[in-house]
């Protein structure tokens, strides 16, 4: 199967710094991004980010692993990687953060999938990864720095 991608975008009334601040946080991501259940560091920088990480996602009618690397162009990009999983066979996303003034700012996530083979009879599972890949991401953000206000 190719991939399947999609994106959400949201001007939010905070600055970028804010804003990256909140995506940056790779370790509490999950508690304010409803599809990502956990994230685990494996491996981190010089500066004590997080790199690589074992991700566990729910795709509703299973639990996707998945192990990202991680690239950080702050204050604007936030990307990671697919590394490997047993559950997909490609991964790539991130955010992307544009400053529209002192006090606002687009937030942009993006995320492709690839499941891997997918027989006609398993279209359910499709039905269940393309709402996580159209999620609601840029939307939980806003919802996670108001709720910080």
């Amino acid at each position: 199967m190719s991939m399947i991608s999609g994106s959400c975008v949201a001007v939010l009334d905070f600055p970028i710094e804010r804003c990256w601040a909140q995506v940056a946080d790779i370790e509490r991501a999950p508690e304010w991004q409803r599809t990502l259940q956990s994230v685990e560091v494996i491996e981190r920088d010089a500066e004590g980010r997080a790199i690589v990480c074992d991700t566990v996602n729910d795709a509703r009618l299973r639990k996707i692993r998945v192990r990202v690397r991680i690239e950080y162009e702050e204050p604007h990009r936030l990307q990671f990687h697919y590394v490997e999983s047993e559950d997909l066979d490609d991964m790539e996303g991130g955010w992307e953060l544009e400053a529209l003034g002192p006090e606002r700012t687009r937030a942009t996530y993006s995320l492709g999938v690839d499941p891997g083979p997918i027989p006609r009879l398993a279209r359910p599972l499709e039905r269940a990864i393309r709402p996580l890949v159209m999620g609601h991401q840029a939307q939980e953000l806003e919802q996670a720095l108001s709720a910080r206000r």
